[in-house]
């Protein structure tokens, strides 16, 4: 018998177009030798499952079941593609352990956690040879809060949403004139921001999984953008970003970093494949964490694609270990 897959896409935030992109390459790469595939769209107030002829079938929230004709059709396992709220910071995963539903990414705490940028550093902080860039967590945009950043960190800054993906409402800061503006910026995308301090480095995005119960960490893909930071437009315009996989490292780093990503997904619990992006400082060469993301995009051209294929592991080789992996939970 085949195992029924939920393919959960959409979303409540900017990022749904992303989702349904990623998605749609899943989909049509996943092995239908072993898998049965059932995309399922997830909105505020709307979940559903498209027929062939353009019916939606809401979704039973009781069992997250979905009835085709007179068939009920309930799911062995989701294959999560849900990137931002909520397939990406915990809620999600929490309704699927309330109903008993295995799923192919982090669990709800790492998943909460990890969507919190600040959070994530705080864990991460003693992992040996990471290093961190000085940074502040605002919780409101207030004149003590600015004042604050002044005295305590020092220009040029990224100021970031501390919950958002895709690099929507960041900001480089080179002098005290823009913070005002950045912050506003920055606090019209998420409650909390997190202002660092910048580091001019190399950036290297990483991706990692767990599959047959070991992490393997995927060579990394430099980016080498014509903006001055990996933005949303960076990540999504084509021609923007130079991506270079394997990144340009020399043995000693790619060891140093080999080292590093299997603490991190093993220190935050991670499931699934994650994508960490760092910076090798380019004065000293250190490991700079940025973020991890705990649903990496999944389209022809993301990073963790080009990562699988540069090890000459098919993609839907690389799924059906995700999906696999998840049962043994």
């Amino acid at each position: 018998m085949k195992r029924k897959i939920a393919l959960v896409t959409g979303g409540y935030t900017g990022e749904s177009v992303i989702s349904l992109k990623s998605a749609a390459v899943v989909e049509k790469t996943i092995d239908r030798d072993l898998y049965d595939v059932y995309k399922i769209l997830i909105y505020p107030g709307d979940w559903h499952f498209l027929s062939v002829s353009g019916e939606k079938i809401p979704v039973d929230l009781n069992d997250f079941s979905i009835r085709i004709g007179d068939d009920k059709i309930t799911f062995d396992g989701v294959f999560n593609i849900l990137h931002g709220s909520p397939g990406e910071d915990g809620k999600l995963a929490g309704y699927f352990d309330m109903i008993g539903l295995p799923y192919t990414t982090c669990d709800q705490l790492s998943s909460a956690i990890t969507m919190n940028k600040g959070y994530t550093k705080a864990i991460v902080d003693d992992i040996e040879e990471l290093h961190i860039a000085k940074s502040l967590q605002l919780f409101e945009n207030s004149a003590a809060n600015l004042q604050r950043v002044e005295d305590e960190l020092t220009l040029p800054l990224f100021i970031k949403p501390n919950n958002g993906g895709s690099s929507i409402g960041m900001s480089k800061v080179k002098t005290w004139e823009e913070l005002p503006e950045a912050l506003e910026k920055a606090f019209a995308e998420d409650k909390q921001v997190l202002v660092e301090e910048f580091i001019s480095g190399r950036e290297f995005s990483i991706g990692s999984y767990k599959g047959k119960g070991e992490i393997t960490v995927l060579p990394a893909t430099e980016i080498v953008s014509s903006k001055e930071f990996f933005d949303f437009e960076a990540k999504y315009v084509a021609g923007v970003t130079n991506e270079i996989t394997p990144g340009r490292m020399n043995e000693e780093e790619i060891a140093r970093v080999n080292r590093i990503i299997p603490k991190i997904y093993a220190k935050l619990n991670c499931k699934g494949a994650i994508r960490v992006d760092y910076f090798l400082q380019h004065e000293t060469g250190k490991f700079y964490f940025i973020e991890v993301n705990t649903v990496p995009g999944q389209t022809e051209t993301s990073l963790i694609s080009q990562q699988v294929k540069a090890v000459g592991m098919e993609v839907k080789d690389f799924y059906t270990e995700l999906i696999e992996e998840m049962f043994s939970y």
